[in-house]
């Protein structure tokens, strides 16, 4: 005899129980036959109008809702916070742990068999994923997919990039504000997250290497006819994994995040990855540290020519072959055996890949970029928790550097006298901004890729060491240290250094230090004060008092770990 439904609890039941479920729910229009014991789908959606990347997810939860009830399902959508990096402040950092958790209690509560869920902004793939890796129910995710490429005066630009390349320009005075408005038009025209390879198509890409996501959902561009035509197939698996029972926890394996970390490195993905993976990680139970990202990816070349560290865009990407033509490419480098969400082993799923442009898409003989240009963790007196730089998006002059520390107790005081042309730096001098870490700012904002100095730039230098406890965005290039833990307003080294003292930077062998003497460190950490919670009330007080560190997945440390989808008690 089979195990009945979750959802059996819901509308099987008898007595005011059961009546209730089914009469509130008749009011939308539905017939006896959806009670009769099928897999209720929830589908989990972040559109919304103030999340720009999300805002086409009505019709692809149309497309979802077509596969369901063709695989004879029950699709029922489900709005969860939705979270727009372009509109949000102070960042959607700050609120990708309420999103997991509203998300996650939304999906215990209600009668849901099985998810679909429906992401895009960068926050909001790794708040889903969060959410349903604690619930632990049979679930797929399908990312919204990226905007076609962006046409300039003849070229190609690309959503992030090419706004930090205009502020640069706006700076230094080559350009004016009128054509920035100009590019913004030529930069933003469908609908779709970024369509560089920032922290949304980098996201897509690595939950598609994690196994939870259908092949080439990650890139087919947000407005192809094949975007839905994949939310359909969606739509029809998870009807089958629910009689499958086929979880995340069966899925989300150790290796199915070295994939997922190796396919980061391949793409050139953002760094952004690296604080998710984590939390996701510690969802699930899978043992997982920032050093993973270094020592996983030693062997990994950068094979995709993308923005922000290439050329090309991520439709241009989509064509040359997606993202099982680069797993294919690192071939004995992949977890083949890892199972993912269509019941097939990834070494299946891209056993028939293939590369149609190699300008997009290198070869591994071959790569755009060699060996080791991946996310590099540093270590040091500076960084005794660990920093990152994305190595690929670094000037390779800067990767070993020693300089003199200019300091910024936060990125307002740096934006005040970035432009002044007396301003006591040259292209030798290391910018250090602090206090914008997961408590600092708070939420950990993509701030940490400050423009260089109109001086610098006006003496010809396009780059400098820029060092922060905060994030970059994945569309950002330059030579950032980021996530810098324990971070300054946690009591961490960054807290101490002072203008005036040198810092050393050595990317190959992975060192991040402060140049000062042990006991002028001990003197300057025994004059620091802890500061209070500075917020009085609401979600930003909870976060500052139980938010881990970036090393951690900056989760909240309540919600680490899973407590499954268990049928909340009847209180009729």
């Amino acid at each position: 005899m089979s195990t009945p439904r979750r959802s059996a609890s819901w509308f099987g039941a008898y007595g005011r129980a059961g009546m209730t479920a089914r009469s509130w729910v008749k009011n939308q229009g539905y017939s006896d036959e959806v009670f009769d014991g099928r897999p209720v789908i929830g589908i989990g959606t972040t559109w919304s109008e103030l999340a720009p990347c999300n805002a086409h997810q009505q019709r692809i939860a149309e497309s979802v809702k077509r596969g369901v009830w063709q695989a004879g399902g029950f699709p029922l959508e489900f709005p969860n916070m939705a979270l727009g990096e372009t509109l949000m402040r102070p960042t959607t950092m700050l609120y990708r742990n309420l999103l997991a958790m509203q998300a996650e209690e939304t999906i215990r509560a209600n009668p849901l068999d099985g998810l679909v869920l429906l992401s895009g902004c960068d926050k909001t793939t790794p708040g889903l994923l969060m959410a349903a890796s604690s619930v632990d129910l049979p679930a797929v995710m399908l990312t919204g997919g990226p905007m076609l490429n962006g046409k300039y005066r003849g070229t190609d630009i690309g959503s992030g990039t090419a706004v930090w390349q205009a502020e640069a320009d706006l700076v230094a005075g080559r350009i004016d504000q009128e054509e920035c408005y100009f590019i913004e038009g030529c930069m933003s025209r469908s609908n779709g997250h970024c369509m560089t390879m920032g922290t949304a198509s980098t996201m897509a890409c690595v939950v598609e290497a994690l196994g939870m996501q259908l092949p080439y959902a990650a890139s087919w561009p947000a407005v192809d006819a094949r975007r839905y035509a994949t939310a359909q197939q969606t739509g029809q698996r998870i009807v089958e994994m629910v009689s499958e029972d086929l979880k995340p926890s069966d899925i989300l394996t150790r290796e199915a995040f070295r994939n997922a970390i190796r396919a980061n490195a391949a793409i050139g993905g953002s760094t952004n990855a690296v604080v998710h993976l984590i939390a996701i990680a510690k969802r699930v139970g899978v043992e997982l540290t920032v050093d993973d990202f270094d020592l996983d990816t030693r062997e990994v070349p950068t094979l995709v020519n993308l923005q922000p560290s290439g050329k090309f865009l991520m439709e241009d990407f989509c064509y040359a072959g997606g993202l099982p033509a680069v797993l294919k490419e690192l071939g004995g480098l992949v977890e083949r055996e890892a199972i993912t969400v269509n019941g097939k082993t990834m070494g299946e799923n891209i056993a028939d890949a293939e590369v149609h442009n190699r300008e997009v898409i290198t070869s591994f003989d071959e790569p755009f970029q060699a060996v080791g240009t991946g996310t590099a963790v540093l270590r040091g007196s500076l960084a005794p928790g660990g920093a990152v730089i994305k190595q690929s998006a670094a000037s390779p002059r800067l990767l070993v550097h020693r300089g003199t520390a200019m300091v910024f107790e936060d990125v307002d005081e740096y934006y005040a006298v970035c432009s002044d042309d007396d301003l006591d730096v040259d292209e030798n001098t290391v910018l250090v901004v602090r206090n914008a870490g997961p408590k600092g700012y708070p939420g950990m904002p993509e701030v940490a890729n400050v423009p260089v100095p109109k001086k610098v730039q006006d003496a010809g230098f396009d780059d400098i060491v820029r060092i922060s406890d905060g994030r970059m965005s994945g569309t950002a290039y330059g030579t950032v240290v980021l996530h810098v833990t324990p971070e300054a307003a946690a009591g961490g080294p960054l807290a101490f250094v002072r203008t005036g003292d040198t810092v050393s930077l050595d990317v190959p062998n992975r060192r991040l230090d402060l140049e000062i003497p042990d006991e002028e460190l001990q003197r300057r950490r025994a004059e620091w004060k802890d500061p209070d919670n500075p917020y009085e009330r609401g979600w930003q007080r909870l976060y500052y008092d139980h938010v881990l560190q970036a090393s951690d997945g900056a989760d909240l440390d309540f919600l680490v770990g899973k407590s499954g989808s268990y049928v909340p008690r009847d209180g009729h």
